[in-house]
């Protein structure tokens, strides 16, 4: 996987959380370098591993995990030449101690520990090593059991010291009055006296210190002199001795090197074993059941980090549909339904029990890659959308059926209609190459094509219309609303800039929300405010004209419309390039309203084009306009349009100035009409 997904989706953060469960360096080492797999037998195995250790953890069993402290030390010096010191082979003592009990402890768990129990099993305690270095090192010290040579050496030594002391005891009561305190110092590793320093002249022997005040002395008589000598000589026997001891330890040590390897190895992998358990205790995490069909179904999933304030997750994918469209508001939860599915799956993947309900599925991913955040980088000119782009054009390159893809407000950032084509035909693309995706969105444009197109599905974040808060649950099947000028409301936008706003969104009339739900990039000809609730429905438009004719008995009877619709409709696939041409009189398809309209005017320089819905006029651009049915479909040759673009009275109006001159007769146009 790479870096820049990991980083994405917080994999390297839930990494430290996980090494905190770690008791020796060795476990936390092997955390540092913990990646997902894509082995589906290795991951299960090491899934079903930490589930036994987790079982034992429950049971509140305490695990005799060797710490390694000190023996990382040894490890590195072996067969170095080295000569180990006695806290050395202490520590080596002490680990192979502790191995022997660890797997004694995973041996009498039996089958509850029958994977453990594999790796346990490879343990050594050395018996023969651990015995002779506790023979021979006994509170950090060598002992004289150690050898016959030493113990010699050191009953030399203690007869020597005893004369040293008998012959100080002897000078200090002849020399009492000039004594500037009655006590035994040494110095150099000397025995010395403390004279008074007007005195210090009366006694025969060598001055080897004195007080920071100059007021003492202290002296080595010449009359212990020689037995401190001879003292020395023995010290540097018994040094000799003992760096015998330890040479032959080290060298019995460095025959078992390949073994205490594999025991730090063994503990360190049962460290980790373990940290994992407690990790997954500390979070009620479960195994999962593993596939390679591309399906995944989580149950009451929650993300780590979110764990005590998240609405558990329930989502499916990969079986029926292998991308799902998510919409809905902002601060709704869609980024945290990608960012949960997208670490889950690493965490599946890398061995680890996740926060899921029993039951729940993934699918081993060839890769997990994941666009979230706008990416921006000024050192590198990049803004939101050329940082994602730039992502984008990565995942093309390697999805493929194995591949989850997790795309944050697909093509955001540029104009709605090229983002739009553009999201689309990325959509498309990752279809053809089988991959699993998920996209949050707020284009209203890509939930029409997520409820038309094979293998996509919409879903959404629940919110509450009443409160204004999101729920943060998902519904799999249905396309969400943005809710943005209600939760600009909310947030303190002035009145009249939301009064404003609600004037320029169009609300579809079949809508099952009271809540307005998309805001164009249009023009209007005049002012929208007044729009009248009770217009017709577009479809009215031809009992009007039937109605007009029949007054004005000069127009033959319009075509039934749905058989002219059943001949003549066509519907341009989303891969149609051709640029239509829209003219006077034609049926447009509005897809972001849902609704029909009537062209008004033809398409300007600005690629604006003049139509109208329900009676209001308004311009849009032509790309987010689609052919319905062509004029000559729906009306008889030299039709009088403005049976469709006026009202009734102008009409009359026009029909009778036609014929004669009415005084003070005049036709005016309403805003809008």
């Amino acid at each position: 996987m790479e870096k820049f997904t990991l980083h994405m989706l917080e994999y390297e953060s839930m990494k430290q959380d996980l090494m905190a469960f770690a008791v020796t360096y060795a476990g936390r080492d092997r955390i540092a370098k913990l990646a997902p797999m894509s082995d589906r037998r290795r991951i299960e195995r090491e899934m079903q591993e930490t589930a036994e250790a987790l079982l034992l953890v429950e049971r509140g069993s305490s695990v005799p995990l060797p710490s390694l402290e000190g023996i990382e030390v040894v490890a590195s010096l072996l067969g170095t030449g080295y000569l180990f010191s006695e806290q050395d082979l202490t520590a080596v003592q002490v680990f192979l101690q502790s191995c022997g009990h660890l797997r004694k402890y995973i041996e009498s768990k039996g089958e509850a520990a029958w994977q453990i129990g594999i790796h346990a099993a490879s343990l050594r305690d050395l018996p023969a090593l651990r015995q002779e270095i506790n023979r021979c090192i006994r509170h950090g010290e060598v002992t004289n059991e150690a050898s016959r040579e030493l113990e010699k050496v050191r009953r030399r030594m203690e007869m020597a010291k005893e004369k040293i002391s008998k012959k100080i005891q002897g000078f200090m009561s002849r020399y009492a009055s000039i004594l500037q305190e009655n006590i035994i110092s040494q110095r150099g590793g000397r025995y010395v006296v403390p004279i008074k320093r007007e005195f210090y002249k009366q006694v025969k022997g060598r001055m080897l210190d004195q007080s920071t005040s100059g007021q003492t002395v202290f002296i080595e008589p010449d009359e212990i002199a020689a037995l401190q000598g001879e003292l020395e000589v023995l010290l540097g026997e018994e040094a000799r001795e003992e760096a015998k001891v330890l040479g032959m330890l080290t060298e019995l040590v460095e025959q078992e090197a390949d073994t205490i390897k594999r025991n730090i190895e063994i503990t360190s992998l049962c460290d980790f074993i373990f940290a994992k358990a407690r990790y997954a205790a500390s979070m009620d995490a479960v195994p999962v059941i593993l596939n390679d069909s591309g399906e995944a179904v989580l149950r009451g999933a929650r993300h780590p980090k979110l764990l005590d304030v998240m609405v558990p997750l329930d989502l499916s994918i990969g079986k029926h549909y292998k991308a799902l469209i998510i919409t809905g508001p902002n601060t709704g939860g869609k980024t945290v339904v990608l960012k949960t599915l997208g670490l889950l799956a690493l965490m599946v993947q890398s061995g680890l029990l996740v926060p899921v309900l029993p039951g729940s599925r993934f699918s081993v991913y060839r890769e997990v890659m994941a666009v979230i955040g706008d990416g921006q980088n000024l050192e590198q000119s990049l803004s939101t959308f050329s940082a994602q782009i730039h992502s984008l054009a990565a995942m093309l390159q390697e999805a493929g059926p194995g591949s989850l893809l997790l795309i944050d407000e697909l093509a955001a950032g540029t104009d709605p209609g090229e983002g739009i084509a553009l999201s689309v035909a990325i959509l498309e693309e990752f279809r053809r190459k089988g991959s699993t995706v998920l996209v949050t969105t707020h284009f209203n444009e890509l939930k029409t094509f997520a409820s038309r197109a094979s293998g996509f599905e919409n879903a959404r974040m629940e919110f509450d219309a009443e409160t204004l808060r999101p729920l943060y649950r998902l519904t799999i099947g249905l396309a969400g609303q943005s809710y943005a000028i209600d939760i600009a409301c909310k947030l303190g936008i002035p009145e009249g800039i939301i009064t404003r706003s609600r004037e320029l969104v169009v609300t579809p009339v079949h809508s099952n929300s009271s809540h307005s739900t998309i805001l164009m990039d249009m023009e209007t000809e005049t002012d929208t405010g007044d729009m009248d609730a009770n217009l017709e429905e577009n479809n009215n438009l031809q009992h009007d004209r039937v109605e007009e004719q029949e007054e004005e008995q000069e127009e033959e009877p319009v075509q039934d419309r749905e058989q002219e619709q059943t001949d003549q409709e066509f519907h341009p696939s989303v891969h149609e390039t051709a640029r239509p041409v829209f003219e006077v009189g034609d049926a447009v398809q509005i897809p972001a309203l849902g609704k029909i309209g009537i062209v008004t005017e033809a398409e300007d320089h600005r690629g604006m084009v003049g139509i109208m819905v329900q009676r209001q006029r308004m311009k849009m651009n032509w790309k987010r306009l689609k052919p319905y049915l062509k004029k000559e479909a729906l009306y008889p040759e030299d039709y009088d349009m403005d049976i469709i673009f006026d009202t009734k009275e102008n009409r009359k109006k026009r029909h009778l100035m036609g014929k004669r001159h009415v005084e003070g007769m005049e036709i005016i146009r309403k805003p809008g009409e």
